[in-house]
Order: C-alpha cells, then structure tokens, then sequence
C-alpha cells in the first residue's frame, strides 16, 4: 500500500489457523513508553488500533492519542477472535465506548462488533439473510455509534451473504451513507481480513485519499489479497498480504 508501519505490540496471543488459545496484554507502561518513542521519531501520517487486550493498554493509548492528537485515527474494535476467543476484557469495551471512540476519525467494526460496542443484544444477523433485510439493522447500529462519539463508522460485511460495506459519515449535524458492493469468495484464506482492511484504509488516508477512496481501495486490497492466497495450516489461513497488484483479481 506504499507505507511503512512502525509497530506497537499490544498483546501477545497463542493462536494457530485453528483459533486463538490464549492472550496475554502487555504491560501498559511498556506500550506507554514505545508510542511516544516512536512519535519522537517517525512523522506518523496515520493510525490504526486493532487488539488491545486488557483496559489499562486501552487506557494507555487513549492517553497518547489525547495527548499527540494525531490524524487519520483508525479503530478496528477487535473484540473477539472469529472462533469466539474474548480479546480484551470488559473494562476495556468501557473504555473503549466512553473515552477512545470520540478520538477516533474512523471506526471499522463488523456487524457483531458494532453491536456489542452500542450494547444491542438483538442477536447476530444470519449470514444468510438478503441485503435488504440487514440494512435497516446495520444503519442503526451506525446511527447509535455516531451518538457515542464516532465521525465516521465503516460496518464491514465480509460475513454477511453479500460481502457489501456501509460507510456512515456524521458531520455537522449531517450524516450521508456509502454502500461498497461486495460479493463473497469460496476461501479458507480469510485469517486477518479486518486487521488488513483496517490498516490499508489508514493507509490511503495516509497516503492523502479521501475516506470513501481509502475505503474503496482496502476492500480491493483485501479481495485481490485472498484471491491470491495459497492454504497454509489445517485451518482459515492468512491473505497473501505481498501480492502484486498487477496480479490481483
């Protein structure tokens, strides 16, 4: 995507192709001190929070984002594993909801995510369900994320019987809604396919493109990146992330 990433490690976890087995957050502190290194350092164009792990790594990111004020902020609320694994605790969603929301340009949760993020225990949306009967419940989850702070909200639907995303933008008391058409593909190479979305959208932002192009071309990235990805392990493996782009499908 043309960006280099300086990295923050936020928690350390046991996971094969075959689940996530176990999570250990990193001390606070540590995180504390390696963010504001690296902000020392590295002109930083743009961020991309995925797991976090526990409430005090939230809390220590929150903190550094409030005090650095840096742009092009992107949240993927990674809440749980896709084998169901609790990646942070409950009083990080707290915080989370409370204090890292409203820092953030751009959230991109999926459907289950944004869900548990606005407390709506409607029950999950069947993968089989038809594209007008789930947008009704993905327009008000945006609508209730909106109310908690966020600017923009991206409800990835990659899951859903058609793979379509919904860009939700409130500004000046004024929300407008972008819908990017998807469609599904038969793979196993879908390990990772939030986190890479969420980081090749900061990347375009990074990189000057306005929201909904950055959102068009992460979509895109993350297609061609399974298209061409080869199995790996007995599980759902990961995306070929070093794709060339003229080789993509």
């Amino acid at each position: 995507m043309g960006c280099y990433a300086v990295t923050c490690i936020s928690a350390l976890t046991v996971q094969s192709t075959q689940g996530v087995f176990g999570v250990e957050p990193v001390r606070p502190e540590l995180i504390r001190q390696t963010l504001f290194r690296l902000a020392d350092d590295v002109s930083i164009a743009a961020v991309r929070i995925g797991m976090l792990g526990s409430g005090e790594v939230a809390g220590a990111v929150t903190e550094f984002l409030r005090q650095t004020k840096l742009p092009n902020v992107v949240l993927d609320p990674v809440l749980r594993s896709s084998s169901g694994e609790s990646l942070i605790d409950p009083p990080g969603i707290t915080l989370i909801r409370s204090r890292l929301l409203p820092l953030c340009d751009v959230i991109t949760p999926n459907v289950n995510e944004a869900a548990e993020l606005v407390g709506d225990s409607t029950g999950s949306l069947s993968p089989t369900s038809p594209w007008e009967n789930t947008l009704p419940r993905i327009r008000g989850l945006a609508a209730k994320l909106h109310e908690l702070g966020c600017r923009s909200v991206v409800i990835t639907g990659g899951h859903l019987r058609e793979a379509n995303d919904f860009l939700s933008v409130s500004a000046s008391g004024r929300t407008t809604e972008r819908i990017f058409p998807g469609t599904r593909l038969a793979s196993l190479a879908t390990h990772g396919t939030g986190c890479a979305f969420a980081t090749a959208l900061a990347c375009g932002l990074a990189r000057g493109q306005s929201l909904p192009q950055a959102v068009a071309g992460a979509k895109l990235y993350v297609r061609n990146a399974i298209s061409a990805a080869y199995q790996v392990g007995k599980g759902k493996g990961p995306m070929n992330h070093l794709f060339r782009l003229d080789e993509g499908a």
